[in-house]
């Protein structure tokens, strides 16, 4: 291992066991960014560093990210104001009592809302966590639940964000949408983590580790919600005082129109996000529940409370960038071709795209590197593409599922209050439970199904 191997790693370990040990993830994300930077940069290391913060501002991705921020934070305030997600609440409450039914509702709802991870952790656990709260259900299981079936589900569901993205990629190296679909049935991590959160759900799969405590916690009469001595707001969005519950119409309409208007117009969110906001104006307005004046400063507040969470997430845009050019990307993927015999080829693929996701948490980005990689190297070993694909995606999920900088952790974090480590400590044994039976299983799958 060469000097400039080691360099590449090194941010990326800042931030990991600085994270850990200091549990200040906003701290170690700017440390970890700015020794990218350095080694980088060399000498011009400062110049360098606000080079990464304009190339991040005007990267599409992240102005992507920041207006579906900013809309989400106006949506959401907007819908507690107007009482909508109390009567939401309310009217959820009527069918999501006891420990099983709220968790089955925010799984169902996460598989409805499949379209995007953003929509569906920022959605699922707004509207969700009062009900659970309520029902003694930790919180820590809704906000495990929504950050790991969000990306699973975006994944599998032959529609969302993700695939429309993944079948742009893939038409580059000649596969089709048809690919796409053949690899489903492969994609063996994302299909075992949404049957064993529904199994959680309804109490017959087996509680352990941090979600044990959790349940051990509130049957000792402690609270649903756990605040954390150490944990700091991401975000600021308060629940109103006094405020009346209106109709549950309120809400739901927003959204369906949102997921009706995404699907017109390919899966773009922020259509939605736009839409849903001008149908909140003209029924909230027009029932008389707030003003013109309200509903604008309403927005206004909600899309501040997400501020914070926009700088954090630049800064992991940034140190994604650094670890490009430092060439993480190409060490950890590129190093597999050469050496790897065909037959373990699926299970290798997961396993490496897993852990470069999880190292970069640019599960976009390591899309974009691995495909044009992986794909005509199946070809040239005489392996089935579509089960390479369903590695790389098994992958994918997992590496974005264990994350704990990612943005879809980050969201989760924000809209549920439990800290992105804590939301990770209790996905931890499920999640590599079922990364182990990936890994066997496309092991199996190399050794006697690889050329079918």
């Amino acid at each position: 291992m060469n000097w400039d191997t080691v360099i590449a790693f090194i941010p990326l370990a800042v931030l990991i066991f600085g994270a850990l040990a200091t549990k200040r993830i906003a701290e170690m994300m700017i440390l970890a960014s700015f020794l990218g930077a350095v080694f980088l940069y060399g000498k011009d290391f400062f110049s360098g560093y606000i080079d990464m913060i304009y190339q991040t501002l005007s990267d599409e991705s992240y102005q992507f990210v920041l207006i579906i921020l900013m809309g989400f934070g106006g949506m959401v305030k907007l819908l507690q104001e107007s009482g909508a997600l109390l009567g939401f609440g309310k009217f959820v409450h009527k069918f999501a009592t006891g420990q099983k039914k709220p968790m089955v509702i925010s799984w169902l709802m996460a598989l409805i809302m499949f379209i995007d991870e953003y929509l569906s952790t920022l959605a699922v656990s707004f509207s969700m966590k009062d009900v659970t709260d309520k029902n003694g259900i930790p919180r820590e299981h809704l906000a495990f639940q929504s950050n790991t079936i969000s990306a699973c589900f975006c994944v599998l569901i032959p529609f969302s964000s993700w695939t429309a993205f993944n079948v742009g990629l893939i038409s580059d190296e000649g596969l089709a949408y048809s690919d796409y679909i053949n690899a489903l049935p492969f994609m063996l991590y994302p299909i075992l983590m949404v049957v064993i959160c529904f199994l959680l759900d309804i109490h017959l799969f087996p509680k352990v580790g941090t979600l044990k405590g959790s349940y051990k916690r509130v049957e000792d009469g402690g609270p649903a919600f756990l605040e954390e001595s150490t944990q700091s707001s991401i975000i600021s969005i308060d629940l109103p005082e006094n405020n009346k519950p209106s109709s549950a119409a309120n809400a739901l309409i927003p959204i369906i129109v949102l997921i009706i208007v995404v699907l017109i117009y390919d899966n773009d969110l922020v259509h939605g996000i736009l839409a849903a906001l001008v149908v909140q104006a003209v029924m909230y307005i027009g029932q008389k529940i707030l003003t013109l004046s309200d509903f604008i400063r309403y927005f206004f507040e909600g899309a501040k409370s997400m501020v914070s969470l926009a700088i954090i997430i630049c800064f992991a845009f940034m140190l994604c960038s650094a670890n490009e050019g430092l060439g993480l990307f190409d060490i950890i993927i590129s190093g597999v071709g050469s050496t790897v015999p065909p037959a373990l080829m699926p299970a290798i693929v997961f396993l490496v795209v897993a852990f470069t996701t999880f190292a970069t948490s640019g599960y976009w980005m390591v899309q974009i590197i691995s495909i044009p990689i992986f794909i005509p190297l199946a070809f040239s070993m005489g392996i089935n593409p579509s089960m390479i694909l369903a590695s790389i995606m098994s992958g994918v999920a997992l590496g974005c599922n264990l994350c704990f900088y990612t943005d879809p952790v980050f969201m989760t974090s924000a809209s549920t209050g439990v800290s992105n480590l804590r939301i990770i400590k209790t996905a931890l044994p499920y999640s590599l439970s079922a990364a182990l039976l990936s890994a066997i299983a496309y092991l199996v799958i190399g050794l006697s199904l690889i050329h079918i």
